[in-house]
């Protein structure tokens, strides 16, 4: 899939959950939803964008959120 495509996907999620009072918490929340509802090669390629090329384009949040709670 097109990386600009998951970036957008994956900063909208992140834009639900702007107003969650405990970041720590949407952060968990973030992946939880990339974990249930992205397939494995999706996640793959974005935890591989993050991780490999740092993330260019994503919200802070989702890329902490990425790094930490993602399963791949």
């Amino acid at each position: 899939m097109d990386i600009k495509r998951l970036i957008s996907m994956a900063n909208q999620i992140g834009d639900f959950y702007e107003s969650y009072p405990n970041q720590s918490h949407a952060q968990e929340d973030i992946a939880g939803h990339l974990n249930r509802f992205w397939a494995l090669p999706m996640r793959k390629q974005i935890a591989e964008y993050v991780n490999v090329q740092g993330g260019e384009g994503l919200h802070q949040k989702v890329k902490t959120a990425i790094k930490a709670h993602l399963q791949i």
